[in-house]
């Protein structure tokens, strides 16, 4: 499974809109063609990831809410949880 649903969100353009896509959305995140395909392939298993910035922009591009563009949510205890099971 892929890391981010980049590839799901393109999938859904008409064939005008994705080829616009792959050629501006590098641009606008001022990454190389190349880097945009490699986050484009990042798997889920896999420790590569994009940069949060990078993350922030695709999901206004895409018209998505903050959080949505990464298939699995992170999950974790807060400092304050820690604290309290260390004493």
């Amino acid at each position: 499974m892929d890391k981010y649903k980049i590839n799901e969100v393109l999938d859904k353009l008409t064939v005008k809109e994705y080829r616009f896509a792959l050629r501006e959305i590098p641009g606008i995140l001022q990454v190389s063609v190349n880097t945009f395909h490699n986050y484009r392939k990042i798997k889920s298993d896999e420790p590569q990831d994009i940069p949060y910035e990078k993350v922030k922009q695709l999901e206004i591009l895409f018209g998505m809410e903050n959080g949505v563009l990464a298939n699995e949510k992170m999950n974790g205890k807060s400092l304050v949880e820690l604290f309290k099971g260390q004493y």
